[in-house]
């Protein structure tokens, strides 16, 4: 094979390999569906897989609904074991102090102020929320609905974990308060 036509298929091979979707992008599909998983996790549990943008809800040994879900940027993601300790439909919302100083530009008319923006179809936690608390501490993090649907399989979150609302609803109305949170 001449030079040039090396050249050629290498540019060629280069293009497509950056204009085909990745296997992690054709395999991802946030719709609910029932999965086996590991037997490590006991019924009534939620599991979420950041890296793959899925939360699992474990209904029986083995098995679990999956929904794709959207996390938190890097060095803003949750990680550890919480409990749901609060459950609210169309909840509040008021960005946190943090949000507010490294967010100045979206969160600034939250500054100097106690104000909070009321539940709603423009509210970003969405159709439904789920507290997460630490030994009954508020972490502050939640399991939420989103006006972002497509932020759905990406992390560009303040660290929380969102869903589609249909899919926070289905879910709100599965797990009672006390469930386990795992986020690895």
């Amino acid at each position: 094979m001449d030079r040039r036509r090396f050249i050629g298929l290498s540019a060629a091979a280069t293009l497509t390999a950056t204009t085909m979707p990745t296997q992690a992008e054709l395999a991802f599909d946030p719709t609910p569906q029932e999965v086996r998983i590991k037997k490590d996790f006991a019924p009534g549990q939620i599991l979420v897989l950041p890296r793959s943008y899925y939360l699992y809800w474990v209904t029986e040994e083995r098995k679990a609904i999956r929904y794709g879900v959207g996390v938190g940027r890097a060095g803003l993601e949750f990680t550890g074991r919480a409990t749901i300790d609060v459950k609210k439909e169309w909840p509040t919302w008021r960005p946190t102090d943090e949000m507010i100083e490294r967010s100045p530009e979206l969160y600034g008319q939250f500054a100097g102020n106690q104000d909070i923006m009321p539940g709603g179809p423009n509210n970003p936690l969405g159709a439904r929320a789920l507290y997460l608390f630490q030994n009954g501490v508020d972490t502050y993090f939640r399991i939420h609905g989103t006006t972002q649907p497509n932020t759905i399989g990406t992390s560009v979150s303040n660290g929380c974990i969102r869903m589609l609302n249909e899919h926070v609803a289905d879910l709100y109305q599965r797990v009672p308060i006390g469930t386990v949170v795992t986020v690895l």
